[in-house]
């Protein structure tokens, strides 16, 4: 069964295309028009292995907000979509990530219930035109809509740009786990026989 999806929003502030591949190589190709948040989702889609197509085209001179909110809710979307019902999957996955003097934990549930825990330090409010603190709003749209259940924990970092790219990077690592199939999950991985919902 192919795991794809293919969602378009479209509002008066951005227009959103993602295409994704849970089973993919980690290829992608990424347009958003905000440079180290395409740099961010390349990473998502390189170490979760993910195949990732993102086309967003967003009210820029405003600010970076909309672009970077509407893609991550198309994204979360997506990723809903193509796990279907859940069934044959580990659901759970974590990981611990290191980038040089940056630590990150993260790990997600698939559970059909959108909740985040998010901790990290503070850091400079610009990475180029990124504004850091959008960080924990992606993880918020993209747990909304994807409707898992995500924790982030910034265990230490100084350096902006490692304090949000180890985020990504783990993340990514504990989506890979999570959505991975396990032969020997019969159905939906819980005792209530759903996740999809609370």
């Amino acid at each position: 069964m192919n795991r794809t999806a293919r969602v378009e929003r479209s509002t008066k502030e951005s227009q959103v295309l993602v295409e994704v591949d849970l089973d993919g190589s980690g290829t992608s190709e990424i347009e958003t028009g905000v440079p180290f948040f395409d740099h961010m989702l390349a990473q998502l889609a390189k170490h979760g292995g993910l195949d990732l197509v993102v086309r967003t085209t967003g009210d820029l001179a405003v600010d970076a907000h909309h672009t970077v909110e509407d893609t991550s809710l198309a994204l979360g979307q997506a990723i809903n979509e193509a796990l279907g019902d859940r069934s044959g999957l580990r659901r759970f996955g974590d990981a611990l990530v290191p980038l040089d003097e940056c630590l990150v934990q993260s790990a997600v549930d698939l559970s059909g219930r959108p909740y985040l825990v998010h901790e990290e330090p503070q850091i400079v409010e610009l990475i180029g035109s990124y504004d850091t603190t959008l960080t924990r709003h992606i993880w918020e749209s993209i747990v909304a809509t994807a409707q898992i259940t995500l924790h982030v924990r910034v265990i230490s970092g100084r350096n902006a740009h490692h304090v949000v790219e180890a985020q990504f990077k783990s993340v990514a690592r504990s989506l890979r786990d999570a959505v991975t199939r396990d032969p020997r999950v019969v159905g939906v991985p819980s005792t209530k026989g759903t996740l999809t919902g609370s």
